[in-house]
Parts: structure tokens; C-alpha cells; sequence
């Protein structure tokens, strides 16, 4: 299994899918491999062998060997210029002795030490990494290669081409659910290229199965919908905490960025904030448009009403539900996101977009 992230080291909701996931196949007696570019060594393991891609011997050939061993001409004399050699141990000698071509392959081997995350040097590592999982396609032992949205298609297809083994890839957010109709062209066309590649795509819900055949072209026997699931932990008791509490707490949580609407989630605060001023808003996430946001918010006079938390984990997560009275999910376009099923694991109700698998 690739995958680009995996908790706690995560971003979003895609490392959270992939670790359910994981867990649930474990109870039916299934072995996972799971390929990350970075590793921590804090990962819960008893569900899956981790493997760190940065600790991977990646083979390459040196460039300044070849080019020096390529300013070389090599003229076979047969003679017995080996000194002190008699022609008969010569004769024995020559065929062991290393030939020009044999020189001109040698390997040296070295990392890569992958940044993990989403930096600038994003499709460098996408790359690499479908290098790494290439060699991993000869060397390892598996029934079956599942890889976890654009970022690992390369890898998948790569470990597919040289292992013949078939290839699940899982579109958890396509790149029209991410950017709208302003697609990155790039990313567009690796999840193309994996999805055609692939043996079988699944698809997180049927507004993303529609996506997939509509806008990609894959053939619709091939797009299977596995919606999304939870293994959240009940609700803490908070009784005492929301006993300070004066006024409702109405909850956004997720990546701000462009897909999740998080400007909508403002616009919302300010209209309540009309009609009522007894509530107070909670963004919890980071993102490109938390510093758009807060302007936003400034620009309203609301901040005095909006607490942002950054990225919250775990039992931070746990806690802000159980003080929050709603959760809104206010996504453009959302392919079936986690964080709603967890709000209903923990009691809150649940206000999400139309746009919503």
C-alpha cells in the first residue's frame, strides 16, 4: 500500500482514511505494507509494517563516472601485457578480467531523504518516490498493489509494471474538487494516468465515481464506490467545562483552503451574528486562506466571536466536539469527508454543503 501520509503525521483527512483502512483489513487477516516518503517512528505499527521510503538504497548511475568513462577509447589488443604472466596463466586470466562494457554499467548506490508534507519540491519527490516503490515491485512479495490519491498513482503503476501484479488505485479528492475548473494540468493528468493504468479505481462516493467517468474517461465497470468510514472515540464528558459556557459554539474543522469553503463559514458567522450575538465560531485547521480568512473576519468586526486554533490532532479534536452545539462543513466541493461522521460519532449535529458526496 502507498500512501503519501500516515498519522500522526498527517494534513488532512487523506492519512485518517488510509489508517482506517488499514485497521479494518487487519481484522479480516489481510498483511499490509505500507510505503510512506517519511517515516517518524511514532507510528501505530500493529495493524501494518510501516516502510520509510528515505531509507530505501536507491541505485543510480553516477553522471561524472559515465561521462568520464565515455572520454575513454578502448582498443582490444589481445596481448599478454599483464607483467610477469607466462601466456598460459594469460590465456586463463583475460576472460575473468573486467570488459569496458561491464565497467561502463557499474552502479553506485546512495538515499533520498524525502521531506514528506506538500513543499515546492512536490513532484520531485512524487517521482523519486515511484522510483523507490519500482524497486520495491522486484524485491518484495504481495498479492495486490493499492495506492492512495494522485501523489502515489506513479508509485502504484511503477510497482504494478514490475511485479505484474494488479493495482487498486483510491481517488479520495480529485483535482476539480480541490482547484474547481482552475485544475492543475500536471496533477490532472497523473490521476488520468493512474486511473487508466490501474486494474480497479475506487472512489470515496458517487458524486467522486461521476467525476471520474465524466471528467477522466474511465470506462464505468472499472469505478467502484467504498465510501468512507470512522473509528472515532465516543465523547468525553465536558459538563463542567460548558457550565462557563454563555454562549452556543458553532464549529469548523478542516484544511482552509479554497475547497472547503472556508470563507463561506464567515459569511455564515456574520449573518447569525445579526440575528444573534450570543455565539461564538470556531475554525480549527490551517491552510493557504487562513490569513484571507482572518481579514475577513477583521474586515466584518467579528474576530471579538471567531477563536483559530490552527491544526488540532486526536484528542484536541475530541475535545472541541464535545463543547461544540453544531458543526458545519461548508465544502465547494467535498468527495466524502471524515470529519462530519466523526461530529455524529460524538453527538453534534451536522450541517454540511449540497456539495457533498
Amino acid at each position: 500500500m502507498f500512501g503519501w501520509e500516515f498519522p500522526p503525521h498527517i494534513s488532512g483527512g487523506l492519512g485518517t482514511a488510509s489508517y482506517g483502512l488499514t485497521k479494518g483489513l487487519f481484522k479480516h487477516g489481510v498483511e499490509i505494507l505500507f510505503v510512506v516518503p517519511k517515516a517518524f517512528g511514532d507510528e501505530d505499527q500493529s495493524a501494518l509494517r510501516i516502510v520509510n521510503a528515505s531509507d530505501i538504497r536507491l541505485p543510480f548511475e553516477d553522471k561524472e563516472f559515465l561521462q568520464f568513462m565515455n572520454q575513454i577509447e578502448y582498443i582490444e589488443i589481445g596481448s599478454n601485457i599483464i607483467p610477469y604472466v607466462n601466456p598460459e596463466l594469460f590465456n586463463k586470466e583475460v576472460p575473468e578480467t573486467e570488459t569496458a562494457e561491464e565497467i561502463r554499467s557499474k552502479v553506485f548506490s546512495s538515499y533520498y531523504q524525502f521531506a514528506g508534507g506538500y513543499g515546492k519540491n512536490l513532484m520531485e519527490e512524487v517521482s523519486r518516490y515511484a522510483l523507490i516503490a519500482s524497486m520495491l515491485g522486484k524485491q518484495k512479495d504481495f498479492d495486490l498493489i493499492h495506492a492512495h490519491d494522485w501523489l502515489c498513482y506513479p508509485a502504484g503503476v511503477a510497482a504494478k509494471h514490475q511485479s505484474g501484479k494488479p493495482l487498486v488505485v483510491h481517488m479520495h479528492a480529485t483535482e476539480f474538487d480541490r482547484s474547481g475548473e482552475n485544475i492543475n494540468t500536471e496533477v490532472f493528468a497523473i490521476e488520468k494516468f493512474g486511473m487508466e493504468n490501474a486494474d480497479r479505481v475506487i472512489a470515496v462516493s458517487n458524486m467522486t465515481r461521476d467525476i471520474v467517468i465524466e471528467k477522466y474517461g474511465i470506462h464505468p465497470d472499472k469505478v467502484v464506490t467504498v465510501h468512507n468510514a470512522v473509528d472515532f472515540p465516543p465523547g468525553m464528558d465536558t459538563s463542567d467545562i460548558r457550565k462557563n459556557f454563555g454562549e452556543k459554539l458553532v464549529t469548523f474543522l478542516g484544511r482552509i483552503t479554497f475547497q472547503k469553503g472556508p470563507d463561506y463559514f464567515v459569511d455564515v458567522a456574520y449573518k447569525l451574528l445579526q440575528k444573534d450575538p450570543n455565539i461564538r465560531f470556531v475554525m480549527a485547521g490551517s491552510g493557504d486562506m487562513m490569513e484571507k480568512v482572518i481579514k475577513m473576519a477583521a474586515s466584518k468586526g467579528i474576530t471579538d466571536k471567531f477563536h483559530f486554533t490552527g491544526f488540532l490532532k486526536g484528542p484536541e479534536i475530541r475535545k472541541l466536539f464535545a463543547i461544540s452545539d453544531v458543526f458545519v462543513m461548508p465544502s465547494i466541493s467535498e468527495p466524502f469527508g471524515i470529519v462530519p461522521l466523526e461530529a455524529m460519532q460524538s453527538n453534534v449535529p451536522v450541517v454540511i454543503s449540497k456539495q457533498s458526496g
